[in-house]
C-alpha cells in the first residue's frame, strides 16, 4: 500500500480482480471488502471507475448486436412478468376482500 492510505492503479486492479473471484464464490461484498482490507465504498468507487464499468457507461451503442437482441429479451419477459404480478395482486386483493366479507356476515348470524 501506498503512503497516505491510497492505493496504486496495479494494486487496484489486482484487488478487483480479487474481488471478482470472490464474488463468485457469493461472498457478500462486506466480506470481501474485508479480505481486500478495504472499506465497501472504496470497492464500490473502484468497481464504478474501472475500465469495463466505463464501458458500460458509455451506453447501449456500443454493445453488439446479440446484446441489443437479448436485452431487448429481458425487458420483454420483465415486462409479462410484472404484469403478471400486477394481475396476481389483484386477485390477491379480491379473494381477501371476499374472505373479509364472508368473515364479517358469520359474525352477524
Amino acid at each position: 500500500m501506498a503512503k497516505n492510505g491510497k492505493h496504486s492503479k496495479s494494486e487496484i486492479a489486482a484487488k478487483l480482480a480479487q474481488a471478482v473471484k470472490l464474488a463468485t464464490q457469493r461472498k457478500l461484498q462486506s466480506e470481501i471488502a474485508q479480505t481486500l482490507g478495504v472499506s465497501v465504498m472504496s470497492l464500490h468507487r473502484w468497481r464504478k471507475m474501472s475500465p469495463a464499468a466505463q464501458a458500460r457507461a458509455n451506453g447501449p451503442g456500443r454493445l453488439e448486436p446479440a446484446t441489443h437482441a437479448r436485452v431487448a429479451e429481458l425487458q420483454l419477459e420483465n415486462l409479462r412478468l410484472r404484469r403478471l404480478v400486477a394481475d396476481l395482486l389483484l386477485e390477491k386483493a379480491e379473494f381477501e376482500e371476499a374472505f373479509q366479507g364472508k368473515k364479517a356476515g358469520s359474525r352477524q348470524n
